[in-house]
This record gives structure tokens, C-alpha cells and sequence, in this order.
């Protein structure tokens, strides 16, 4: 089989069924075209050039190449790649970047055959691809702008940017991520390298009886076959419960369908997973448990020793029941939402290779040192014997925080001493890692004539799934944003997290505050609806402000932006004719009596090189540009000299990436490191502190833990406050979005407009189209196209207002804005739909 690829002639003698994806990857060694999904064809990241047109290469198989001509971004002249690349720059049309190098082909197939394309062709042309972390407006005009330099040249230059704050400075280290040259986990290969692939349970609960692993064993190219008892330390790992696995053992449970049984170590991921399918398990097949609601009821069956219930949250203020009943008006609803499936487009990924008497990692995880702490755990190790290096990953909004195949790679490579990369399959990953919470929310909210907000009462159950992972603090976030981005006088929460054989259920962006401010902002239009008050003066009279508490009966300071926000989307709202308001709140830091930790390094290599270090995971969000832009600000240096490094190596300690803290604790950390750097170059030059090292961190240790007796509740340093409007058009379907956000101090305002335009991306899928449903504990479908993300041409116009009332807890008054941007979303399109039609939502997805 002969063919051109990129200019060169090629002839390919193998199986004529192999994919072009796989051929390229592993025969060719080109890294631009990723895998995503293969072979579901669902997410366009593989996308290449045949014959002149834009396909997916997990689906074409080496006989259709024959006598074609294939192009990858490696193959495009120089010139193209920099318009590309400087495009995708300059519009913020790369976050994590995973997917960008195969949308970067497909925007160059359309533009060869239309060099000027409108917006909506564009769309149409994105059509295979899914991207979850933009909401696709930035690259939209990144390929319109690519056009434009192709068709007429230069544009005029901006400038160079200074790096400091307030500026557009190109995100960090991404020119190579536009190109597809940095390479992920996935992307990663050493010399001597074997495959690692995992045996999952075949029953969602069941007793293991034997593992007979004989055939696998037998396999050639197998090296080893690993179960439980070849464990060396630790078997259970979580965050918070260490009640989670590592590998279920001979005589117990299992609790889902991504328990881990057994796991194989070959010469080939193909041999690894042929010996997979080898692995004989005999099982005690027992009833699941799916319903948390059933799950609590007396005489169901216990899935953990301590029972299943993993949390119970409560907050009360007053007596609810008594404020209700005089209240001039009650509105009342159960409200229930859904499980989704966080859609990164990098599948998991882990290589992990002996390091002297212990293990070096590359994660693509959440928290490199709490993967450092619990693979030691696993190992028997010390942690000093352990390195985790964090490699930027390809998206995660919380579903790479719980420790995933990077126990299982660096258990592996410690047995064998020699490297080892596992690499999740989609419907490996989709089976495995931790989903949303679904919430079940029985709430009632009173007010009075003049309409003011007099008392909430909630119930709240949440599935929290087969392991804790972050359950409890999920449920606990829910009840302590319960009342919403409003001041009620009286409260009655209750939240509880239950355990059940479904797949477990942690950390997604929001983190439970979206589930509730679904429900409360549903119940303030109907109670505006009932007491006939203006839903919008309705909101602004209630909105918290310095002086008045949260649900948890914190004191809001000065930096609450609601009613800011209101203000600025106030006209627009009135003058829709089927529009949808609602306001959000999203605390920043984990808070609740938990300390938020940041510590960097500011190291001195040269005049020309200075290296951050810090511990906080760099996955689309930009926490690696802050960091940059922060020093800039403090030294005025120029920022292409600034280099950032992530591994445990460096004693950067952090927590997990979550809970929109990174921008406030990395700058916090920097500033601090910067005092005595500053100090010093007061009287000498930077040329002469070279080889010097200036450490800084900062600690809040001061938040109160729910419940505790304290004079003044303080749950969470900072928050983060938002209005949207939803409209729709004549035919009820969502036409704009219109966001105004409070960040506090916007650092950079591209990446502030990505952030948010990519969380209203997921909170209109979330809102709409999107949920992963389970049938006795079974996924119906591990099928990224099953999972309703929106595509590009069913995205809404979407308008972004930075609103900054600066908090004075954050570096340079700024605030947390990843999550918040998705928190009002689903209530404002609720709200808009009854308008439209006059039915009340109660259940998401609205489909």
C-alpha cells in the first residue's frame, strides 16, 4: 500500500484494517492527530487531510490511504502554521488544547475551499468536533481570523505584551499545544516501555469467588499479570475516605463496574488488552443497589462497614416550618437533577518508571501531591522515594482529582522495574471515573409582600455512587449555597450523601452549587409569580450584600458583586420578550474549617531564565498564565523569560486543583515570594541574584467547619457572584446568553471571557441536552456522542460582561471564576422557557 504523507512517499505492508490514527501515532510517530475516543469517531481530535478532505482517522482504515495523499499539521508549510497558531493565540482559542490540532485541519480544509467563510460556516464545519472547554466562540474566530491573515496577510501587531495584570498576554506554552507538538500523557514514550491494561468487574455488585488468570499468564509478550495480594502497601486510596480499591480483592464486593480485579503488564497495549479478555472471573452475582433513596431505608444491604450514609450536612437558622406558615406567599417544588459525564477529551493517561529506589510519575491528574501521597501509600513507599511530575492535561473539571490509572502504572512499573503507560480507552474512562452528582431537593422559600425573602427549608439526597470520593463536601457545598446569592433570615438545610452501586459520584465544575441554584432561582420566579413582583427588582432587593450571611450565615464583605452584575444585565433582561434571569454565587477555596495552602518558588537561573514552581495543576483553565502575569506584575520582567514547572521534586506543597482557588493561592504564593525579591533587586540587578531561589506561600486557616460553634461563621474566604440572562426566540430555542461576572479583579481578560463562555457552553448542555444514564447499575451507553454535549453550531450567541468588585482576600482583588460561570445557567433557561410556554421545569435535562 503506497501513499503521500506530508510530501513524503510512504508504502505500508500491515494490516490493511489498521486505523490512520493508530498507523500515524505509532508507525510514524506523529503526535498533532490525538485520540480522544477511537474508534467512536465522537470527538474530532483525530481529524487529518485525505485527499484534500477533513476525516476522522480513528475510523479510516490503511486500505482507503492507497494511493492518497495525507496531511497532519506537521506537513503544512511553516508560514500556515504560524497563522494558525498566532490565531488561536490571539482569539483565546486554546485552553487545555487537546482537541485544537484537529479542528486547526479541519478550519484548513475549509478555508482551502473557502477562503472566506461566514460564522455559521464555520460552525457547520466543526460539526464533528466537540470541545469542552471554550464553548467554541473563541475558536470560531479563531479560524475566521486564520482566514483573514491567509487571504491579506499581517494584521498590525498589538504590541508586545508587558505580562501584567489586566492584559491579553497570550496563554502560557500553548504555541506547541495549537500545534499539537507538546505532548500529553498520552503522547509520552521511553525506551524499554511495556503496557499496562486493567480487568474491570463484570457486575456493578458481587463477590469475587476466583480469578484465574492461567490463560493470560500464558499469552506471549505477557510480563505479568498483577491482582490485590501483589500490593506492597495500602490496597484503599480517596481523597478524603480511603475507601476505594485499588484492586478488590478474592472473597469481597465489588461496588461497580469500574472496580479493578486484576491488571496486565505486556510488550504491547494490544497484547495487554488481548490478555485482559483472558482473565477468568467467577462471581457471586448479587442485586445491586441503585436508588440512594432506598439505600437509607432500614434493612437494605450495607455496601460499607460504617453503612451508606457517607455525609450528613445541616444548617438552621430560626425556625423555618414557623416562618413558612406566616408567610405571605410559599413556593414549594422537588427538584431533581442528573447524572453527566465531564466529557475532558484527553482519556486518562499515566506512565510511571523506576526512579532510583522508588518511582517517578507523569499525571495528568488534579493534585500531584495528593497522587504522590497516595501512590506512596500504595507502594510501601516513603514519599521522598516517590516523584510526581504533572504533565498539563487535556481537560478535567474535577474528574481527575480521584486517583485513576496512576496507582495502577506506578504499581506496575515498581513491580517490574521498568516503565509502564496505561492509557484508558473512552469507554474505559467513561465506566471508571467519578460523574456529577444527580440531587433530589424537596424545597420550600416564603417571602413577604414587600418582597422580601423571609425562609428557606431544603432537603437534599445525593448519589454519591460505589466511593466517597468528594461526596460529603459536595453535599456540603450544596447546603451551604442553598439560599442561592440571596439574604434569608431563616434556614433549614438539610444535605446527605448516600452510598450505592452506581458509579461513583465527585468533584465536577460547580461542585453541587448548580444543582441548588437550579431549584431556588425556579422557586423565586414563582414566587414573583405569585406575589406579582418584578423578577428582576425581585432579585436585586434580595441579593446578599456587605453586612448580610449566606446560608451558612457567613458575613458577605464588601466584594459581593450580584447586585453589580444585576445591574448591568437590567435593560436587556426587560427588553427581551422571552428571556430567563438568575444570579449565582461559588465560593472560592474548599473552606468549611479545611486550610487552603499555596506555596511557589521563584528561582533566579539566569538574566534570561526564571523558573515558577508551584503545585497546582495546569489543565486549560490558564493557572500557569497567572502565575506568569502575577510576577510580571511584582518585577516587571518580561514574560517570555518566565518558565513554570510542576513536580513534587520542587516541595511546592498544594492541595488538589478545585474549588476555583488556583489564580487566588498561586498569586497569593508568588506575591509573598516576591517580597524579599523585590527587597533585593532594590540594590542589585538581576544578573547578580542568579542561582537564587525565593519561596513564598500563604495560608488560610481561618474558615469555620459547618456547624461549629463560632461567634462568626466564616465558610469560605472569598466567592463569586454572577447574573445571566437566558433568550430565547419565537421558536422557544435558546438564542443568546448574556453573562455578567464578578472576578473580582479580571487578570486577563481573554482567558476570563473563555472561562465563562465555556462553563455556559456546559451549563446549557446541562440545562438541556446532556445526562449519562445508568440501568441497574450498567451505564446505558459509554458512548461519547450518547452524552449530549452541545456542538459548536448548537451554541447559542453568548456575550460576556466582566464585572470587578475586588475581593479583599484575593491577590490583587481577584476572585475565582471557573466554576461560577455554569452555577446560574440551567435556572436562567428554566426561567425562560415558562415564559415561553408556561410550564415549570423540574427535572433536568429540560429536553
Amino acid at each position: 500500500m503506497q501513499f503521500i504523507l506530508n510530501g513524503y512517499d510512504r508504502t505500508f505492508t500491515g494490516d490493511p484494517q489498521l486505523s490512520l490514527l493508530t498507523y500515524l501515532r505509532e508507525h510514524e510517530n506523529i503526535i498533532s492527530p490525538k485520540d480522544g475516543c477511537a474508534p467512536q469517531a465522537a470527538c474530532g481530535c483525530c481529524v487529518v487531510e485525505l485527499n484534500g478532505k477533513a476525516v476522522l482517522s480513528c475510523v479510516v482504515p490503511m486500505e482507503k490511504v492507497v494511493d492518497g495523499t495525507v496531511t497532519t499539521i506537521e506537513g503544512l508549510d511553516e508560514a500556515t502554521q504560524e497563522i494558525f497558531a498566532d490565531s488561536f493565540l490571539e482569539e483565546g482559542g486554546v485552553q487545555c488544547g487537546f482537541c485544537i490540532p484537529g479542528i486547526v485541519m479541519q478550519g484548513k480544509v475549509l478555508l482551502d475551499k473557502n477562503a472566506n467563510p461566514s460564522a455559521e460556516e464555520v460552525q457547520k464545519a466543526l460539526t464533528p468536533h466537540l470541545c469542552r472547554c471554550t464553548g467554541y466562540k473563541k475558536i470560531e474566530q479563531a479560524i475566521l481570523r486564520a482566514g483573514e491573515l491567509l487571504r491579506n496577510g499581517p494584521l498590525p501587531a498589538n504590541g508586545k505584551s508587558t505580562g501584567k495584570i489586566g492584559e491579553r498576554l497570550h496563554k502560557y506554552d500553548s504555541r506547541s499545544v495549537v500545534l499539537g507538538q507538546r505532548p500529553f500523557v498520552c503522547d509520552m514514550k521511553f525506551d524499554g516501555i511495556m503496557f499496562g491494561a486493567l480487568k474491570f468487574s463484570d457486575h456493578p455488585r458481587a463477590k469475587i469467588l476466583v480469578i484465574d488468570a492461567a490463560a493470560a499468564e500464558a499469552l506471549a509478550g505477557v510480563r505479568a499479570v498483577v491482582t490485590s495480594k501483589d500490593i506492597p502497601g495500602k490496597r484503599h486510596v480517596g481523597l478524603i475516605v480511603s475507601d476505594w480499591p485499588t484492586m478488590v480483592a478474592v472473597g469481597e464486593e465489588t461496588r461497580y463496574i469500574g472496580d479493578v480485579v486484576a491488571g496486565v503488564v505486556a510488550d504491547t497495549e494490544e497484547i495487554a488488552r488481548q490478555a485482559v479478555e483472558l482473565i477468568n472471573v467467577e462471581y457471586e452475582i448479587l442485586p445491586p443497589l441503585t436508588d440512594p433513596h432506598e439505600a437509607i431505608k432500614p434493612g437494605a444491604p450495607q455496601l460499607h462497614d460504617k453503612g451508606n450514609l457517607l455525609s450528613e450536612t445541616m444548617i438552621k437558622r430560626g425556625d423555618a416550618d414557623a416562618e413558612l406558615a406566616k408567610a405571605d406567599f410559599v413556593a414549594t417544588g422537588l427538584y431533581q437533577t442528573q447524572t453527566i459525564e465531564h466529557g475532558f477529551m484527553e482519556p486518562e493517561s499515566c506512565v510511571a518508571r523506576p526512579w532510583f529506589d522508588g518511582v517517578e510519575v507523569f499525571s495528568q491528574g488534579q493534585g500531584v501531591y495528593e497522587d504522590r501521597k497516595q501512590i506512596a501509600g500504595i507502594l510501601g513507599l516513603e514519599l521522598e522515594k516517590v516523584k510526581v511530575v504533572l504533565v498539563p492535561n487535556g481537560g478535567a473539571f474535577g474528574g481527575k482529582e480521584d486517583l485513576s490509572v496512576q496507582g495502577h502504572a506506578a504499581l506496575f512499573a515498581h513491580l517490574l522495574r521498568c516503565p509502564v503507560k496505561i492509557t484508558l480507552t473512552r469507554d474505559e474512562s467513561i465506566r471508571m471515573h467519578p460523574k456529577r452528582h444527580p440531587l433530589w431537593m424537596d424545597y420550600a422559600v416564603g417571602c413577604n409582600k414587600a418582597g422580601k425573602l423571609t425562609a428557606v427549608k431544603a432537603r437534599i439526597i445525593g448519589d454519591t455512587g460505589a466511593y466517597a470520593s468528594v461526596g460529603m463536601k459536595v453535599l456540603e457545598r450544596s447546603a451551604g449555597h442553598a439560599t442561592g446569592a440571596y439574604y434569608v433570615p431563616v434556614v433549614d438545610v438539610e444535605s446527605r450523601a448516600v452510598y450505592t452501586n452506581n458509579i461513583p459520584n465527585g468533584a465536577m465544575r460547580g461542585f453541587g452549587v448548580n444543582q441548588v441554584t437550579f431549584a431556588i432561582e425556579s422557586l423565586i420566579d414563582e414566587l414573583c409569580e405569585k406575589g406579582e413582583f418584578d423578577r428582576w427588582q425581585f432579585r436585586y432587593d434580595n441579593a446578599v450584600e456587605e453586612g448580610l450571611r449566606t446560608a451558612t450565615g457567613q458575613v458577605v464583605n464588601r466584594a459581593a458583586g450580584v447586585r453589580k452584575a444585576l445591574l448591568d444585565v437590567k435593560e436587556i433582561f426587560r427588553n427581551a420578550k422571552y428571556a430567563g434571569l438568575a444570579c449565582g454565587i461559588k465560593n472560592t477555596g474548599i473552606g468549611n474549617g479545611m486550610p487552603d495552602i499555596g506555596r511557589a518558588k521563584v528561582v533566579i537561573e539566569s538574566p534570561e531564565r526564571i523558573i515558577i514552581e508551584h503545585g497546582w495543576t495546569e489543565m486549560g483553565q490558564g493557572v500557569h498564565t497567572m502565575a506568569v502575569q502575577m510576577l510580571c506584575e511584582e518585577i516587571g520582567v518580561d514574560p517570555g523569560i518566565i518558565e513554570v514547572r510542576v513536580e513534587t521534586s520542587d516541595d511546592a506543597e498544594c492541595g488538589m486543583t478545585t474549588a476555583s482557588r488556583g489564580t487566588s493561592l498561586v498569586g497569593h504564593a508568588i506575591i509573598d515570594a516576591c517580597k524579599k525579591l523585590k527587597e533585593d533587586l532594590k540594590t542589585r540587578k538581576l544578573s547578580e541574584l542568579e542561582g537564587r531561589e525565593y519561596a513564598g506561600e500563604w495560608i488560610c486557616d481561618w474558615t469555620t467547619k459547618l456547624g461549629a460553634s463560632a461567634s462568626e461563621p466564616i465558610t469560605h474566604y472569598s466567592y463569586a457572584y454572577a447574573a445571566q440572562v437566558v433568550i430565547l426566540n419565537e421558536a422557544g430555542k435558546v438564542e443568546k446568553v448574556i453573562a455578567a461576572h464578578d472576578a473580582g479583579r479580571i487578570i486577563n481578560p481573554t482567558l476570563f471571557e473563555g472561562q465563562i463562555e465555556g462553563s455556559i457552553h456546559m451549563g446549557l448542555g446541562y440545562a438541556l441536552t446532556e445526562e449519562f444514564v445508568q440501568e441497574n447499575g450498567f451505564p446505558k451507553s459509554t458512548r461519547l456522542r450518547k452524552c449530549g454535549i452541545l456542538r459548536a453550531k448548537e451554541t447559542p450567541e453568548i456575550e460576556v460582561i466582566g464585572v470587578e468588585v475586588e475581593d479583599p482576600h484575593g491577590p490583587f482583588g481577584a476572585k475565582g471564576v471557573g466554576e461560577i460561570g455554569l452555577v446560574p445557567t440551567a435556572g436562567a433557561v428554566a426561567n425562560a422557557l415558562y415564559q415561553f410556554d408556561g410550564v415549570r421545569r423540574h427535572k433536568l435535562p429540560m429536553k
